[in-house]
């Protein structure tokens, strides 16, 4: 089981949530977050004052998968999120020790599994 981690930017979250629908993957997380990584700083002008802003808008993903599902959801998270200039985000895939579904107390892989009922 792993973790996939995805940090988008926030007008491609829509096209994120599509792509993993359309790649049958479910469960998600989503979250807003500020970060800076590879981005040229941002200057703004503010009642005649430029200012410099560090840190940019995001949308966070986290998406708990069996190992089999890892590759479908990182696709899904490129081909939603990628514009192809700097900015576009990272994706992280973290091993997870243990899963427990609250509702039932199922355990592991039959946790991270969608339920019907």
């Amino acid at each position: 089981m792993k973790l996939v981690i995805g940090v988008v930017r926030p007008e491609k979250a829509n096209d994120v949530l599509e792509a993993l629908y359309r790649a049958e993957v479910r469960g998600v997380s989503m979250s807003r977050v500020q970060g800076h990584g590879g981005e040229l700083d941002r200057v703004e002008t503010y009642r005649g004052t430029t200012v410099k802003i560090g840190l940019a808008d995001k949308v966070r993903f986290e998406i708990a998968v069996s190992d089999s599902f890892v590759d479908q959801t990182i696709e899904a998270l490129c081909s939603g999120g990628r514009t192809g200039d700097v900015g576009d985000g990272k994706i992280f895939v973290v091993p997870l020790e243990r899963v427990v579904r609250i509702r039932t107390g199922e355990t592991d892989h039959a946790a991270v599994t969608p339920v019907d009922k």
